[in-house]
């Protein structure tokens, strides 16, 4: 029922990837969880300050899974400067051949990436970066949309828009990313067109999450209207909990101030920190509006087996309202 080109593409038992969470949380415990439960665990390599340290996290996860999990390479602005090629070969070495790029085209990639025998999945906003995915060769686009915790463009546009939109532009498996914390997200999703979903907020939600507890029991109280938009004047939205912190990193890029003073404050040793500690009060927490969602924190398993369950309950509640209102319509 749930088999797709992703699934078949990926080798998983289900088309649900868990997305790549900085500040230190995509770590071995909770990737093996996600690729043992049937879905597709990320690793985040720029959680990790050398590549020595992506190599250490890839084996440890390979010794909690043999399933296939990915490494997601973000390819944006950071504080330290970075070799991206080091990491993919890192990951390429350690026989890690589904990689997630982000933030720009890996076009500059592609050949050593291709050449290696990579599946590239690559995060885009919008059809037109879908189309440009496609064209410089990769095999999947995670589209991801306004209500979501990572990236999202500028535009505005919701999921039930803007997947439908890349679906018809492109050939490629489309995931949806953003929205999505249940059942009613999948089967949504699928509906839509799209081949996968990928879940970031829930995850971090889990037993398995190292996130402090503290943080998660403080997510379930927050709702769906909690959450802002930054970054916006720098090119690099992001939506965030509402927090004074998060006001003052709005107010200092709305009224110019260089990129130089604003990215120690948004770094990632200092959102690691805050996850740790569990005080959020000077550190950007990103999720999404599906945080509205989550009431609980169970299991990764857990997670998984209900959606895929309540999913197909949905499904067969959607089969019998077809039946019964065919019978009705030949009466």
């Amino acid at each position: 029922m749930f088999k797709t080109r992703l699934t078949g593409l990926l080798g998983i038992e289900y088309p649900i990837i868990q997305g790549a969470l900085g500040g230190g949380l995509s770590r071995a415990e909770l990737v093996s969880a996600v690729s043992n439960a049937g879905g597709l665990g990320m690793i985040t390599s720029l959680n990790h300050q050398t590549t020595d340290e992506l190599r250490e996290e890839i084996r440890k996860t390979k010794g909690l899974t043999d399933k296939p999990f990915g490494v997601n390479v973000t390819l944006l602005p950071t504080v330290r400067p970075v070799n991206y090629e080091e990491y993919f070969a890192a990951a390429l070495e350690e026989g890690v051949h589904i990689i997630e790029t982000s933030g720009r085209s890996p076009d500059s990639y592609m050949k050593m990436l291709k050449d290696a025998g990579a599946i590239v999945m690559h995060k885009v906003g919008s059809a037109r970066h879908a189309r440009t995915a496609e064209r410089v060769g990769v095999d999947a686009v995670s589209v991801v949309s306004f209500e979501a915790a990572g990236h999202p463009l500028p535009d505005d546009v919701a999921s039930s828009v803007l997947i439908p939109i890349c679906v018809d532009a492109v050939k490629i498996p489309v995931i949806a990313a953003g929205g999505i914390a249940d059942a009613r997200g999948l089967v949504s999703a699928l509906a839509l067109g799209a081949e996968g979903v990928l879940m970031g907020t829930r995850f971090t939600v889990s037993k398995e999450c190292t996130l402090h507890v503290k943080a998660k029991e403080w997510l379930l109280q927050i709702g769906e209207a909690d959450t802002m938009l930054v970054h916006k004047a720098i090119n690099n939205t992001e939506r965030v909990i509402k927090t004074g912190f998060a006001q003052r990193i709005l107010e200092m890029e709305e009224g110019g101030a260089p990129l130089e003073e604003i990215l120690p404050l948004i770094s990632g040793d200092k959102v690691r920190e805050a996850y740790n500690s569990g005080d959020i009060s000077d550190a950007l927490f990103t999720v999404g509006q599906v945080v509205g969602l989550i009431h609980d924190i169970p299991s990764v398993k857990e997670i998984i087996d209900g959606i895929i369950s309540e999913a197909r309950n949905i499904i067969r509640r959607l089969q019998y309202i077809d039946t019964g209102a065919n019978q009705a319509a030949t009466r």
